[in-house]
Parts: structure tokens; C-alpha cells; sequence
């Protein structure tokens, strides 16, 4: 099924890489609050680069929220670049956690 056949409303996997200053200064627990707001589940780890992992599940309009969010002026720290890739929920996640 490719991206014009997926039925609305159906869950979807963002899993993004952020990169930049400050990520460790409490950007995960910003993050996780915002996430929670959408009513996202996943979770967000700092990486041993220095850059922050991110995975979070939810509907399309949820995800989008959240990827403004990680490239917008609310977010902790200064943020260089944000890679992304979505994949099917696995619905894994019970809640969004940071870790």
C-alpha cells in the first residue's frame, strides 16, 4: 500500500533523529511533554553522539504537531537538523516515556 492508499486515521511510526546544542539540557522531557499533549506513545533517548532518538506513535495529524514542534522556536536547545523516516505503528509503546 503506498502513502495515497493508506486508509485515514491509520497509525503511524516517526522515528527521528535530532541533532544540534543543548539536546541534553532537558530536551527529552520537553519533548515527552509535548508528545503527551498530542497523545503520542513512544520514547526519546539521548544517543552516545550526542544527538537525541526519538520514536513516537500516533495519527498523521498528532506526528506532524510533534515534527513542527522539534523544528520550531518552542524547542529546547538549538536544533541543527531533525532526520525523519515513518513506518507502521507497532503500538509497542503503552505510553511515551523518556529514557
Amino acid at each position: 500500500m503506498n502513502e495515497q492508499e493508506r486508509p485515514e486515521g491509520t497509525e503511524r511510526r516517526l522515528t527521528a533523529r535530532v541533532t544540534g546544542e543543548g539536546q541534553g539540557g532537558g530536551f527529552r522531557y520537553r519533548a515527552r511533554g509535548r508528545a503527551v499533549q498530542l497523545g503520542l506513545t513512544g520514547v526519546v533517548s539521548n544517543m552516545p553522539d550526542g544527538s537525541v532518538r526519538l520514536v513516537a506513535e500516533g495519527r498523521e495529524p498528532a506526528l506532524d504537531g510533534l515534527r513542527e514542534y522539534l523544528r520550531g522556536p518552542e524547542a529546547p536547545g538549538v536544533v541543527t537538523g531533525v532526520e525523519e523516516s515513518f513506518s507502521p505503528a507497532t503500538g509497542e509503546f503503552p505510553d511515551f516515556r523518556a529514557e
